[in-house]
């Protein structure tokens, strides 16, 4: 039978055919990277929503749970460039970015560019760099550019960063502000393995020599094409009311009969509103789905939101966290 539509025929029916095929590549993505990972769907999961929405991560895990292995993965089941930079109290922001080199030869200045001029770029232990490193980053994160010696580049398509944070060891860190962190899309809490997980990772990585066996299965046009069909996905009214709810929710909870004034210092931002449906989005692009449901704005919330509730003390004296309270909301909040 054919797939094709004669133009007169519904135009839902023809996009959802188009995203059909659209994602049969990040489909299989997800496949090449299962073949060197084990476990971590839900980080893998994440990068893919991040890479599709053009929205940033901050990855949060214990040494050791294969983070920076996954984002090599990714990199190269779509044949792209990556970087991995590993942060430091004495890091400066030309290691980042870039500058200016003086060549005697010419008696002139040129750029020499940094590790930022990449596609995907791992921030390993984000929180251990001072302040105007992490604002170097920021700009290249917000504004897809950098500027050296006052000159402006602009960074290449897609351009992602995924930032991690040791949630144990905090001597040496600087903590990121809440502005800065109020930049990534998402945060996703890695956890341990389950113990038949752990035993395919034995299985796979006790050997001297790690070989990634990923193919290049998705190319930077896919990205791309990708994006402009997401941006085509359909989102009903009352799907937006529910997004604007929820975020209106964490700022004031009262209107919404929740009892956690007391607890929330501050909600989330609109920021927070617009990457939730631009998220939840991309999650119903990878399910080969046209339209956005009540579901896909559940799933990714709470990765949407936990990093931008700050809680107050009194909660912390409670033992509460943001996790429970978003969770509280997500339960309250009328599903549409």
């Amino acid at each position: 039978m054919s797939n094709a539509i004669e133009p007169n025929q519904d135009p839902m029916a023809l996009i959802n055919l188009e995203i059909q095929q659209a994602s049969v590549p990040f489909q299989r993505l997800l496949s090449e990277v299962g073949k060197t990972i084990v476990g971590q769907e839900r980080l893998i999961h994440r990068m893919l929503v991040g890479l599709l929405a053009n929205g940033h991560l901050l990855i949060e895990g214990v040494p050791g749970l294969a983070k920076t292995t996954a984002v090599a993965c990714l990199a190269k089941a779509i044949q792209t460039g990556f970087q991995r930079l590993q942060f430091t109290p004495d890091l400066l922001p030309a290691d980042l970015i870039g500058t200016q080199v003086y060549r005697p030869q010419t008696q002139e200045f040129v750029v020499q560019k940094g590790p930022i001029f990449s596609n995907l770029i791992l921030a390993d232990e984000i929180n251990r760099a001072p302040a105007k490193v992490q604002s170097a980053l920021l700009e290249a994160m917000q504004e897809r550019q950098v500027t050296i010696g006052g000159e402006t580049f602009y960074l290449e398509d897609p351009f992602l960063v995924m930032a991690t944070q040791n949630p144990v060891e905090q001597e040496g860190t600087y903590p990121l502000p809440e502005a800065q962190v109020d930049r990534f899309m998402l945060k996703v809490i890695v956890e341990y393995p389950s113990r038949d997980e752990e035993l395919e990772i034995l299985e796979r990585m006790s050997r001297t020599k790690l070989k990634m066996d990923v193919e290049a299965v998705v190319s930077l046009a896919d990205i791309l094409s990708a994006r402009e069909l997401v941006d085509r996905i359909h989102v009903d009214r009352k799907i937006k009311e529910y997004v604007v709810d929820i975020v209106m929710a964490t700022r004031k909870p009262s209107a919404y009969n929740l009892a956690l004034d007391d607890l929330i210092e501050f909600g989330a931002s609109p920021r927070a509103t617009i990457n939730l449906t631009l998220a939840a989005k991309a999650n119903a692009f990878l399910d080969g789905r046209s339209f956005v449901t009540p579901q896909d704005v559940k799933s990714i919330a709470m990765d949407v939101l936990r990093h931008r509730v700050v809680i107050t003390y009194e909660a912390e004296a409670e033992e509460k966290t943001p996790e429970m309270l978003i969770n509280e909301i997500l339960h309250s909040i009328p599903v549409p």
